[in-house]
């Protein structure tokens, strides 16, 4: 089992470890790395790279759009591969947890995946290594992702009721630094050059490393590597209950990946939309569409703090929800906030273009259910997954976002097909449809999953 360097009474960190600080800073500023080439991804694609004169830079694009088989329009193009390279993303944590866990360890694992992010922005800056730098990213984030959350759930003890909460702190450490990243790498971009934002990203991520090098020494330690041929004789084996864990764990996966369809086509098919369908001035101001990363990274942060007080102060009172009915309960407010974007198309005259109020609605209802999904059902895997396999769990964890991503870019491909109103509907109704299977299947889940585990910690 993986040893943790936590002693009794370390609270240096609003009440936590002093390791968690430097892990949720260590993200954070990842975090402004990848969002902030994320902000830019699709816009770039479609106002710049795919145009005559940038389009025949890019080295092997003609054999990605042979590979897709589908003649699509610029736009489609660009959604598609945004959309691809969202999923990807959340697809390799899998493969650097199985590298964590038997080759590596987890502190060597995430270092080189920092160091192939920094070096995938950097990448970013030229037009010809556009896809090797996405590569570059998106087999640096899998290293880099699971990892460093398997670390946050090790700080603590099996029974410390702080586990959930530290999830939700990291989570807000993490939008933090997301406010900030779209206001200085949009700005770059549209103000000096394309190629400015994306090295302001590559910064970023150099930060982020100089952080994780200096906390290292209060990271929890990584068990001995296994030889050739032999058994780790500190890792526990697994026996039935074990798998039957990872069993219903997996089964998780699809309702996720439904449950934040809304969320994750922020980065897809919403920038676009955004520019091309919404009035962006706020009081005579004009905002760019990269602007409301920040403002819904700010709304997140807001609705993020808010919710561990609101479940602190609700849990003297009465019963506080389990992992599984904070889940139900934010992916209600999900589907209420995604039907916003529908409902401001379908009031908007023909001719007009939406109300930026209704995004601003979309963002509220929206953060609200992402404090109570995102981070809850990190905290639920980090809390369910056999210690034995912990990296590997927290991978297949992401494999729902892998999943969202790439049906956000399937669905995205079909926005000029379906119009505005239809679009975000259908996208609500995924999302309350995932609500209720979620909430019908939770008994047995609990049963399961709890086994053996003691009470679910709130």
């Amino acid at each position: 089992m993986t040893t943790t360097t936590v002693r009794e009474g370390d609270t240096a960190f609003l009440g936590h470890p002093k390791a968690l600080g430097y892990l949720a800073f260590t993200e954070a500023w990842e975090r402004f790395s990848y969002y902030g080439m994320n902000t830019l991804l699709a816009l770039y694609m479609v106002n710049q790279l795919f145009l005559p004169g940038h389009v025949e830079n890019v080295v092997g694009l003609p054999a990605l759009r042979a590979l897709l088989g589908v003649d699509l329009s610029p736009q489609a193009l660009a959604i598609a591969i945004a959309g691809a390279y969202g999923a990807c993303v959340y697809l390799t944590p899998l493969l650097g947890g199985l590298l964590a866990d038997t080759l590596l360890g987890r502190t060597p694992t995430i270092i080189l995946g920092a160091l192939l992010m920094a070096t995938g922005h950097f990448l970013m800056a030229f037009e010809q290594p556009f896809l090797l730098a996405l590569l570059c990213l998106v087999i640096g984030s899998g290293c880099f992702k699971g990892n460093i959350a398997s670390q946050v759930g090790s700080l603590y003890p099996e029974g410390d009721t702080r586990r959930a909460d530290a999830f939700q702190i990291f989570y807000l450490a993490i939008n933090a630094g997301v406010i900030v990243s779209p206001l200085v790498v949009a700005r770059l971009a549209h103000g000096v050059g394309w190629h400015w934002g994306f090295g302001a990203a590559g910064v970023g991520m150099l930060i982020s490393i100089v952080i994780y090098l200096s906390g290292r020494r209060l990271f929890p330690s990584d068990p001995p590597l296994r030889k050739r041929g032999e058994i780790k004789a500190d890792r526990p084996a697994m026996v039935r209950s074990d798998w039957n864990r990872v069993f219903l764990l997996a089964l998780m996966v699809p309702l996720l990946a439904a449950s934040v369809l809304g969320n994750q086509q922020i980065f897809v098919t919403y920038l676009v939309w955004a520019q091309q369908s919404v009035d962006l001035q706020v009081f005579g101001v004009k905002f760019l569409a990269e602007d409301l990363v920040s403002a819904d990274a700010f709304v997140s942060v807001g609705c993020l703090a808010g919710m561990v007080i609101f479940w602190r102060v609700w849990a003297k009172r009465f019963k506080e929800p389990d992992e599984f009915g904070k889940i139900v309960i934010g992916c209600l407010f999900g589907a209420l906030g995604v039907a916003c974007l529908g409902i401001g198309a379908m009031v908007t005259p023909p001719g007009e273009k939406v109300s930026v109020a209704w995004l601003l609605a979309f963002h509220l209802l929206n953060d609200i259910g992402f404090a109570n999904v995102l981070p809850v059902s990190l905290a639920l895997f980090a809390r369910a997954a056999p210690q034995a396999i912990a990296g590997s769990v927290i991978g297949i964890y992401y494999l729902f976002l892998f999943a969202g991503n790439a049906t956000a870019g399937w669905l995205g491909t079909k926005l000029e097909q379906m119009g505005s109103v239809n679009f975000w509907l259908m996208h609500g109704a995924i999302v309350a449809g995932a609500a209720l299977v979620i909430l019908a299947i939770a008994p047995i889940f609990r049963r399961v999953l709890n086994a053996g585990q003691g009470p679910a910690p709130a």
